[in-house]
């Protein structure tokens, strides 16, 4: 069952919720909180952390980096090592993050490695 829903207030970002889990809305409510403890870092860098949807039964979820994050050559260690170990240490119930960058010019603010140099 798809329960697609960008009008709850909990969910401030259009993105996609599929399943039909009984905690369905705790859990994307949870998710936002962790995406909001971790936003703030990457944005010190020029760069956004986008949550693009959740399985709120499988525990997938899929997010993007975009931004100053597009042009770093250490984003994949970015969702590899540091988004993924934080969401799954703190939300039991995501089992797995699909990460994608989003490719950019964009010069980061902080200690960003651009691609193309």
């Amino acid at each position: 069952m798809d329960t697609t829903d960008q009008t709850s207030p909990a969910l401030d970002r259009p993105f996609e919720v599929t399943g039909d889990h009984a905690d369905a809305d705790r859990r994307v409510r949870s998710l936002l909180e962790v995406i909001d403890v971790i936003q703030p870092v990457i944005a010190a860098d020029g760069g956004s952390l986008d949550l693009l949807g959740v399985d709120v039964d499988t525990g997938v979820v899929r997010l993007r980096l975009s931004g100053a994050c597009g042009s770093c050559a250490v984003s994949a260690a970015t969702l590899n090592g540091g988004v993924d170990r934080i969401v799954k240490q703190r939300l039991d119930w995501v089992t797995e993050i699909i990460g994608t960058v989003e490719e950019s010019d964009d010069l980061g603010l902080g200690g960003w490695v651009p691609k193309h140099s």
